[in-house]
C-alpha cells in the first residue's frame, strides 16, 4: 500500500498566505517583479526590473530546473479538477484571473524539485550515476491536493504536490540527494494567475475557497519521468527546453 507524506511533514502549513478579516489581498514585490510583466504588462503596480535582481519586464536569461511535470489531460479527467476550476469561474475573483494565462500555460505545469540547476544557453547535464540513480526510484506515487496561496508570490493560486514516502523517506528528497540539493519540502503546481489586487470581497472569497479545498485530493498519479526544463520566465510563456528523463 502506497503511503504520502502528509502535512505534518511538508510547509505548506507554514507557508500558506495569512489573511485579514475584512482587508484586500496585495500582489506582493516579488510577483511584481517576476510575474505581473507577463500576466497585465501595463499594470501601473509592475516593477519592470530591479537592481541585483535578473528580471527584465518579467523575463531573464535560462534557468534549469528538475521539475515533476502534471499532464493537461490527467486534470480534465478529475471531476474534482474541473469543480475546482468552475467554483473559480463563479467566483467574485474571478475577472482577476488571468484566465489566457490559465489556457497558455496548460501543456506546460509542473512543480519544480530541484531549482537553478544551470544558467545560461547551455543546459546541464546529468552524469551516469544521476540517471541511474533516478531510474532504480522507479515510478513515483503523487497526490496533487489544492487550492494553495503562500507567503512568497501572493497573486500566483496552486495545486500541491504530495509526494510518496518509502521506507519513512520522502521520496522527493532522494531526487533531490541524487541531484546534489538540499532537501526541500514544498512542491507546488502553479495554474492561476492574479491580474489585480483583490478587494476585501474577493479577498473573502479567495480565502473561503483556499480553507473548503485544503483537504480535498484532485488527482493521484504515477509520475513515471520528470523534466529537464529550462525557461526564460516564471511562467514558462517563452521557447523551453524540455528533455524527459526517466523514473524506470
Amino acid at each position: 500500500m502506497v503511503t504520502l507524506c502528509g502535512d505534518d511533514e511538508l510547509d505548506y502549513l507554514a507557508s500558506r498566505t495569512r489573511f485579514e478579516q475584512g482587508q484586500g489581498f496585495l500582489l506582493d514585490e516579488s510577483y511584481r517583479l517576476a510575474h505581473l510583466p507577463l500576466v497585465a504588462p501595463d499594470h501601473p503596480r509592475v516593477i519592470a526590473r530591479r537592481e541585483g535582481r535578473h528580471y527584465e519586464m518579467g523575463r531573464h536569461e535560462p534557468v534549469f530546473s528538475l521539475s515533476l511535470p502534471i499532464a493537461d489531460a490527467l486534470l480534465r479527467r478529475s471531476q474534482a479538477y474541473l469543480s475546482l476550476e468552475a467554483e473559480l469561474k463563479a467566483s467574485p475573483l474571478a475577472p482577476k484571473i488571468a484566465w489566457d494565462i490559465v489556457e497558455r500555460r496548460r501543456h506546460k505545469l509542473h512543480a519544480t524539485l530541484c531549482g537553478s540547476l544551470a544558467m545560461g544557453q547551455v543546459p546541464p547535464v546529468l552524469d551516469a550515476a544521476q540517471r541511474d540513480a533516478l531510474r532504480r526510484l522507479g515510478p513515483v506515487a503523487v497526490e496533487l491536493r489544492g487550492l494553495f496561496s503562500g507567503n512568497v508570490n501572493r497573486g500566483r493560486l496552486y495545486l500541491r504536490v504530495y509526494p510518496e514516502k518509502r521506507g519513512g523517506t520522502n521520496v522527493f528528497h532522494r531526487i533531490q540527494q541524487a541531484m546534489g540539493r538540499r532537501p526541500t519540502d514544498l512542491y507546488v503546481v502553479g495554474i492561476y494567475n492574479l491580474n489585480d489586487d483583490l478587494d476585501a470581497l474577493e479577498c473573502a472569497a479567495l480565502a473561503e475557497l483556499l480553507d473548503r479545498w485544503w483537504d480535498r485530493p484532485i488527482v493521484r498519479f504515477q509520475a513515471e519521468a520528470l523534466w529537464l526544463l529550462g525557461a526564460s520566465d516564471d511562467l514558462v510563456l517563452g521557447p523551453e527546453t524540455v528533455e524527459r528523463v526517466p523514473l524506470i
